[in-house]
């Protein structure tokens, strides 16, 4: 019976993939109508002795709909991502990309900083972060 060994792990894959399916569900929230947000996107966070650099992935995201504050030792990136119009009246038979509000709070390393610039390019907003008394 060598075909059983490669059934059992055909069955465990199988296993695996609907279980990262369903941690994909439960990240990707629908909507929701008290405009908490729904996705938080992923960042990359560099640091130099004068600086930090961050770059967040918001493919689809419009600049005006995005919101940049410094709070305190966080910096605070929220905003909107709307559903394609073609998506209301259509089929959907997968939607894996996030969309409506996003919000994402990222505790920043100890120090003080100013908002040097933040600008959107190719689906990712880049910001700067220039250390107050570097």
């Amino acid at each position: 019976m060598p075909s059983r060994p490669i059934h059992l792990m055909w069955v465990e894959a199988c296993e695996v993939l609907s279980e990262a399916e369903r941690l994909q569900r439960q990240f990707f929230r629908p909507i929701n109508a008290v405009r908490q947000p729904s996705w938080e996107p992923p960042i990359d966070l560099f640091e130099t002795p004068e600086a930090l650099y961050l770059t967040i992935a918001l493919p689809g995201v419009e600049a005006q709909r995005i919101e940049v504050h410094l709070n305190g030792g966080s910096l605070v990136v929220s905003g909107f991502r709307p559903l394609p119009s073609l998506a209301r009246a259509a089929h959907i038979h997968r939607l894996e990309l996030p969309y409506g509000r996003f919000e994402r709070r990222i505790a920043l390393p100890a120090g003080r900083y100013e908002l040097v610039t933040h600008q959107l390019q190719h689906g990712c907003l880049q910001i700067n972060l220039h250390k107050v008394g570097a």
